[in-house]
């Protein structure tokens, strides 16, 4: 029997049983007592079990709600997003990226806004799904886990037939000679689609994103409408990008 094998059984016995026995499992499985404390040991490491004496237990309150997202900066996000809403009305065709500066602007929406959002963040849409007046589109594809955003030409496909009249596009970095970049190729080829298919894009950022760069561009500033950071709009170090015709918030 392989091992990994033998930890889904020992799992499934788990659930059935809610308590079990390192000697029945040696027993039940013909291996010796210690591969079954190492298998105990390993899947108590991974959170999959509550190792005690003799054995193991369920782990307390093991379902986690996935969406429970650790979010940085939250107060400066919550002016970025409160910035944003100045460029919402009733009607809008929308487009929203991921990232956690837009998952805190989600929660900032007006409840009875009435507006079609297309987004290909699953915590997102999960945010929209609860608003009764949002037509919501969510785009799917292949999942991207860690962000839990959609990628590949399926999103693509999707995007490129849609006609927004804005997009809130979160950013990684920015700098005015780069302009956007993004650490993922395939992330940055998806915002790129959403460029496009937008009459006004917006990039939202706290300020420590200003002046970084990485390696894929998404686009140059001058595709850009409008920047929403946490500074103020007459902050110094927006002034290169109030020169380059970008509206600050």
């Amino acid at each position: 029997m392989l091992k990994a094998e033998r930890r889904n059984i020992i799992l499934k016995k788990l659930t059935d049983e809610q308590r079990i026995s390192t000697i029945d499992l040696a027993e039940e499985l013909a291996v010796s007592e210690d591969t079954i404390r190492r298998d105990l040991i390993k899947l108590h490491e991974k959170g999959l079990l509550e190792k005690v004496y003799g054995g193991a237990i369920p782990v307390v309150n093991k379902a986690k709600n996935i969406f429970d997202i650790v979010i940085s900066n939250v107060d400066k996000k919550e002016i970025i997003g409160n910035k944003a809403l100045s460029l919402l009305h009733d009607g809008q065709v929308i487009i929203m990226s991921g990232g956690t500066t837009n998952l805190v602007f989600s929660k900032l929406i007006p409840p009875l806004l009435k507006a079609t959002v297309y987004t290909y963040s699953l915590p997102i849409a999960m945010q929209l799904s609860q608003y009764p007046n949002i037509d919501l589109i969510f785009i799917g594809g292949k999942m991207q886990k860690n962000a839990m955003v959609t990628i590949g030409i399926d999103v693509l496909q999707v995007l490129s037939k849609i006609k927004a009249d804005i997009c809130f596009m979160g950013a990684s970095s920015i700098n005015v000679q780069q302009g956007l970049t993004e650490m993922g190729y395939e992330v940055s080829i998806v915002k790129k689609a959403m460029i496009e298919s937008s009459d006004k894009v917006v990039s939202m950022f706290t300020s420590d994103k200003l002046a970084t760069k990485m390696p894929h561009v998404v686009c140059e500033l001058n595709k850009l409408d409008t920047i929403v950071t946490d500074l103020s709009p007459e902050d110094a170090r927006l002034e290169e990008y109030r020169k380059l015709g970008v509206t600050v918030l």
